[in-house]
């Protein structure tokens, strides 16, 4: 039975393992309320994960540590428990789904841990990761079914309450629930107005729809950007502390989570990964009645692969607004060109590529195509620029 007693305990044991990440305004995400972040992002091994982890690794008999220890992860609980199992001479094997983000299971490696790659998502590793205990005895390292891990994760409740006593909603990512189950505990049992709410993918809402289901669903497939939160079913015991702690859960789209890891590095200088800017996204598109509200986002990780950064921020761009695509029909005579690029020039736009065709089929003999991708401020520019293109006459295809 989970107690406050040892989240308190979990805080004491990590104080030497874990870095007390700091609580950041962001007075942009959200301008109807007041945004906090606190940047678990920033933490050792670039996630929370690590606070589970080694609060569960605290606890195990010597017995169990001799065993060497076996988890499964999406990466960011691989690295937490192969940081803490190093550190107390455990041997640990982690199995990955071979989808995980390369730097992730580098970084696995660099802590110290075997790994052992399965094909599919999160839930394969945890089957293979089963299997392997039986076949050769490993101590298994729930990454959150389980009390001792969810008490690590609890510790960020306790910072929370230290750091912002006179906050009224906080948003935590979900992904199997072990965050947010340490986290809506500790705020619960210490501040029980203070509400918690929950934010997963669209793409793997499992969590999102046991509860509304008022049963542990199974998904038949996850798919989602934010890998450390694509989980195809919760846990017994987070999905009973969910029910009974957290106020609500809600999803973010794609284009939201890409939205708001480039609000992120824009406006606060800060790298998350698509599972940590959940809680931002859901903050940023009022997933959540935050007006007039004290505000805190737990951006939970910051490791995020290179490769899917960039291809994050493209979309990020597009969803502000920030990139604009367009198709315009013209006449197939001198000056046309001209005349957009002059159009869009005095209404500050910035053309960054361009796409002239000779029209096809069923258009007009005389006529032809210009595909422009701009850069732009914002959807009001956006909107500014077609308007004044349509006033000069100029005919607007697709955008």
């Amino acid at each position: 039975m989970l107690t406050l007693d040892k989240v308190y305990h979990a805080s004491f044991q990590l104080k030497d393992v874990i870095r007390r990440t700091d609580m950041i305004m962001a007075p942009k995400i959200n301008p109807d309320c007041e945004v906090h972040l606190k940047t678990e992002n920033l933490q050792v091994t670039g996630s929370f994960k690590v606070r589970g982890a080694a609060y569960k690794i605290s606890q195990l008999s010597e017995e169990e540590k001799k065993k060497g220890v076996i988890a499964c992860s999406a990466g960011n609980h691989a690295q937490g428990v192969a940081l803490a199992a190093t550190k107390n001479g455990i041997k640990s094997l982690i199995c990955l789904p071979d989808g995980a983000p390369i730097s992730k299971v580098e970084a696995t490696r660099k802590y110290g841990a075997d790994i052992c790659l399965v094909e599919g998502v999160y839930d394969d590793a945890y089957n293979r990761a089963l299997q392997l205990k039986e076949e050769k005895g490993y101590t298994f390292i729930h990454p959150f079914n389980d009390e001792d891990v969810i008490a690590g994760q609890g510790t960020i409740g306790l910072e929370i309450l230290e750091q912002l006593p006179d906050v009224d909603v906080v948003i935590v990512p979900v992904g199997g629930g072990g965050l947010i189950s340490g986290v809506a505990f500790a705020i619960k049992a210490l501040k029980p107005n203070v509400k918690v709410y929950g934010v997963q993918a669209a793409g793997a809402p499992s969590m999102e729809r046991s509860i509304a289901d008022g049963k542990i669903e199974t998904l038949a497939e996850v798919s989602t950007i934010a890998d450390g939160i694509a989980v195809k079913e919760p846990g017994d015991i987070t999905f009973d502390m969910c029910q009974k702690y957290v106020d609500g859960i809600v999803t973010v789209s794609e284009d939201e989570i890409a939205a708001a890891i480039l609000a992120l590095i824009e406006q606060q200088k800060l790298i998350a990964e698509g599972a940590g800017a959940v809680s931002v996204a859901a903050a940023m598109f009022n997933k959540v009645d935050l007006k007039g509200k004290k505000v805190c986002c737990l951006v939970s990780g910051g490791n995020i692969d290179v490769t899917i950064l960039s291809r994050v921020i493209k979309r990020g761009l597009l969803k502000s607004g920030r990139t604009f695509s367009m198709t315009i029909e013209l006449l197939d005579k001198p000056g046309q060109l001209k005349g957009v690029s002059e159009t869009i020039a005095e209404q500050g736009g910035n053309i960054i590529s361009v796409h002239h065709e000779r029209a096809s089929e069923g258009s007009d003999i005389n006529g032809c195509y210009l595909r422009l991708v701009l850069e732009t401020r914002n959807f009001e520019h956006i909107e500014a620029i077609k308007n004044a293109l349509v006033a000069r006459g100029y005919l607007i295809k697709s955008y």
